[in-house]
């Protein structure tokens, strides 16, 4: 069985078809390719060491696909009280740098049900094109009602330990400066689910052991940038406020306190843009593009793009691509606009070419090259 569309190849020029800043250098040309179709609502993308990829559906499959897109696997992983709803389901899949020792993997994902729920994380291992030996080692606190702003992006960092970005639940915005729970927080985990004895707070009085940084509305992309050590993060605004941030242990993100948004209905969520104590972000989108997943680029295709993130927008609809100078942004490009689709993950793949995920029923596995070098 294939799932892999072998169709046209487009052939997009960059300059001719994305908005770009009045800072911003005209990127390279590319070409794009339809790598996989039929993907049901696909929210993240990891690489194994075959460079065969895993794809999770929000609503609840795994699957497996060649390099090129051809089905290898699909499976129904037996998470527990996994709930599908709304915003709710299987998210994301991190293959840690110890999976080519252990195969052990680790998935995010909604537990719970309509009444009670949250995010909650799970160990596994990939054998043989199956899941065993399932293990949940968090689960955010406390549960909540709704379906709604889970975050659930997830990094390792050098010391093997696990960044966890987590939503305020929605309805609970003002818990996300509650600093005794986990709504509105990132929190930091060792692959085991216990706590890092460097966690900023673990040793502080009413503030939860596992929290990383806290003040945030609902964090769906977090990368690192192995050359300078910076950890970016981003986070859905309301009514515009969407956020680039410098991650950094024990800080205050704002929300709902300080923001550039304003509420669905139209009313002032806060007077304050900025807060004492609490960190500005270094870039802002108004009105929102409903960020989804980022990636920084260090492959070896695109070498204008070293350093670069690339950022996938639900609302606006595009991959925006921010060139990046001592984690200063410098320029912002729109690209692949003329899709007109909901774009969901973005990640570098081993062969140094960029993937893209498109969020709908019949999604599709989308890879980014150079265009070819015409002949002489």
């Amino acid at each position: 069985m294939k799932i892999f569309a072998k169709t046209a190849v487009l052939l997009l020029i960059v300059s001719s078809l994305s908005v770009v800043s009045s800072l911003g250098a005209v990127a390279a040309p590319y070409q794009l390719t339809t790598v996989a179709e039929d993907l049901n609502y696909p929210w993240s993308l990891a690489f194994l060491p075959d460079n065969s990829m895993l794809v999770t559906e929000r609503t609840g499959k795994l699957k497996q696909l060649s390099a090129d897109g051809e089905l290898l696997a699909e499976i129904s992983p037996a998470l527990p009280e996994l709930y599908v709803a709304a915003q709710g389901g299987l998210l994301e899949v991190l293959l840690p740098a110890a999976f080519a020792e252990n195969q052990q993997l680790v998935l995010s994902y909604v537990c719970g049900n309509s009444e009670a729920n949250t995010l909650c994380l799970a160990t596994a291992r990939w054998q043989q094109n199956q899941l065993t030996d399932i293990r949940v080692i968090f689960k955010a606190q406390p549960y909540r009602k709704g379906a709604a702003h889970y975050g659930g992006r997830m990094l390792q960092l050098s010391d093997s330990s696990i960044v966890l970005t987590l939503g305020d639940g929605f309805d609970y915005r003002e818990q996300a400066q509650n600093p005794a729970n986990h709504l509105g927080k990132i929190v930091r985990l060792m692959p085991d689910g216990s706590i890092p004895t460097d966690n900023p707070f673990v040793e502080k009085a009413g503030y939860a052991a596992e929290i990383y940084s806290l003040g945030h509305r609902n964090v769906q992309g977090i990368v690192r940038d192995s050359v300078n050590q910076l950890i970016y993060s981003h986070e859905h605004g309301p009514r515009g406020g969407d956020e680039l941030n410098i991650l950094q242990a024990g800080n205050n993100y704002g929300w709902p306190v300080a923001t550039r948004g304003i509420d669905y209905t139209g009313a002032r969520v806060s007077p304050f843009r900025q807060y004492p104590g609490m960190v500005e972000p270094i870039h802002h989108w108004s009105p929102s593009i409903a960020p989804a997943g980022m990636a920084l680029y260090r492959g070896a295709l695109f070498p204008d793009w070293q350093g670069d993130l690339f950022i996938t927008a639900l609302a606006g609809k595009a991959l925006h691509h921010l060139q990046m100078e001592n984690g200063k942004m410098v320029a912002e490009q729109l690209l692949l606009t003329e899709l007109n689709s909901r774009l969901r993950d973005v990640r570098t793949g081993p062969d140094g070419a960029i993937y893209v995920l498109t969020d709908s029923a019949s999604g599709k596995l989308l890879r980014l090259t150079p265009l070819p070098v015409p002949a002489d």
